[in-house]
């Protein structure tokens, strides 16, 4: 019987700050529920790392707790191709072929860079400016089916697309395009997980602000302490209005996303009660939530050698899926073959 050969997914992210609480909600506990349905292909996108400087010897050791991390939180490495962005060339040399056609208009669109420029006014760098290019290589390379996203990648992935489009309208043929066209992916809960000082922006992984943003390594000491002093409003009634109370509804979607109660279980619950026994509540669940992540990863990650070759196997494994599609586009461009 012949089985059915399963699309292909793909992410990544960047091994820079510390993994937080948003990651594992937003996207590593989705990355895990892929793994059975799906050919999926995980990326320490490390290439994309340095449009902003890093210092060297951390940004080795990022990779290794991210790895790890990702291990911990399910990722089965026989199930999942993990590997480091830089060790497959291919995304190097496919990045160039389509800056070829990309237009400058499209990149000059790119809400992030705008973003970003500003938050490194001393360092806008051309990779800065280009990195959604080479984004779209690390989609295009391994005929990705689907991508989960966040609402901040959404403008990226339709670069990806209309660059995608805009090739198989040269090269390929209606019965037999080059580029496999991927569709976004987003999850329906915990996709946006805010900060704890800043409700109305995103929980980030390279905040400065240590207390607006819950690490995974973080201890039951440090949860609690930041729980407590997370931002919620004048009021004391635990009620799900984003746009009035965003602090409350913040931690209402973190609550929720870790136990699936209800946001009316909820309220119905703390009535009453003010905002201290549920932030209480909130830093118990999320306690409870990362403390085997934590114990796994302790194990994980003294096992370095183990790690390495984890990193060479995907490696291997996520050549094998690039080299082939590069090989096509560098044949229908004409490139004489190796």
């Amino acid at each position: 019987m012949t089985q059915t050969k399963k699309q292909v997914v793909l992410s990544g992210i960047q091994p820079s700050g510390r993994l937080t609480l948003g990651n594992y909600l937003g996207a590593l506990r989705n990355w895990v529920r892929l793994q059975e349905q799906y050919d999926c292909c995980y990326a320490l996108v490390d290439l994309h790392t340095i449009t902003a400087r890093q210092d060297p010897k951390v940004l080795r050791e990022r990779c290794y707790e991210f790895l790890a991390l990702y291990i911990a939180c399910g990722l089965d490495p026989q199930k999942n191709v993990l590997f480091v962005q830089s060790h497959v060339a291919a995304h190097a040399q496919l990045a160039w072929v389509l800056n070829c056609y990309t237009m400058v208009g499209e990149l000059n669109r790119m809400t992030q860079f705008k973003d970003k420029s500003q938050k490194n006014a001393d360092n806008i760098n051309a990779g800065l400016y280009d990195y959604p290019v080479l984004m779209a290589a690390d989609i295009l390379l391994y005929d990705t089916a689907k991508v989960p996203v966040g609402d901040d990648q959404k403008q990226h992935l339709e670069l990806a697309r209309d660059v995608a489009i805009r090739f198989n309208n040269i090269y390929g043929a209606p019965d037999k395009p080059v580029f496999r066209v991927p569709e976004p992916m987003i999850p329906p809960v915990g996709a946006r997980i805010m900060g704890l000082q800043e409700p109305t922006a995103k929980m980030s992984k390279s905040d400065d602000a240590e207390s607006n943003a819950v690490y995974l390594l973080d201890g039951p000491d440090a949860i609690e302490r930041k729980f407590k002093r997370a931002v919620t409003d004048s009021g004391a009634e635990v009620r799900y209005a984003p746009e009035e109370k965003p602090g409350v509804a913040n931690l209402m979607s973190i609550l929720s996303a870790i136990t699936g109660e209800s946001f009316e279980a909820m309220q119905a619950r703390f009535a009453g009660q003010g905002y201290g026994k549920f932030k209480a509540a909130v830093a118990e669940a999320v306690i409870e939530c990362l403390k085997p992540v934590q114990a796994r990863y302790k194990d994980i990650r003294g096992d370095e050698a183990g790690l390495k070759r984890v990193l060479q196997s995907g490696a291997e494994r996520a050549a094998a899926k690039a080299e082939p599609m590069l090989a096509r586009v560098h044949d229908v461009l004409g490139f004489i073959p190796k």
